[in-house]
């Protein structure tokens, strides 16, 4: 591998990861935006009921994997260690956001936890998903 390629690929892995964030948050800040403007989620800065962060959860699931399955797409090797290292730093970033929200009543505690559980997991099958896909095609 020569010199100019190899910082080529670190710049290549990094953008996939961070392809994968944009394409998670877009489509969940996207889904939160809808459902404020439909009136199924009360307007931004009032409290939601319990029921609603169950829903919130619901959504971020499977745009997690979206999120993850970006990353595994772009990622010029590895794909599940590109899937799995943007769930790292979902974890990292959803036990920051935890600890620093954690005493304002900005909803059940369970929800922050619940973000930080799903972060690998639904990292690890956005991953899986791309590794399938590619077997099947090889």
């Amino acid at each position: 591998m020569s010199e100019t390629q190899h910082p080529r690929r670190r710049l290549r892995s990094t953008g996939a990861v961070l392809a994968g964030i944009v394409v998670g948050a877009a489509l969940s800040l996207g889904a939160d935006e809808a459902l404020h403007r439909t009136g199924t989620y009360p307007p931004w800065g009032l409290p939601m009921s319990g029921v609603l962060y169950l829903l919130a959860t619901s959504y971020r699931i499977p745009f997690n994997i979206a999120g993850s399955y970006v990353m595994a797409w772009l990622a010029p090797d590895r794909p599940m260690q590109h899937a799995l290292a943007g769930g790292v730093l979902g974890l990292a970033l959803s036990i920051v956001g935890a600890a620093v929200t954690w005493n304002r009543n900005l909803g059940p505690h369970w929800y922050p936890i619940t973000v930080a559980a799903i972060a690998l997991p639904c990292a690890w099958a956005g991953g899986k998903i791309r590794l399938v896909q590619l077997h099947a095609s090889s």
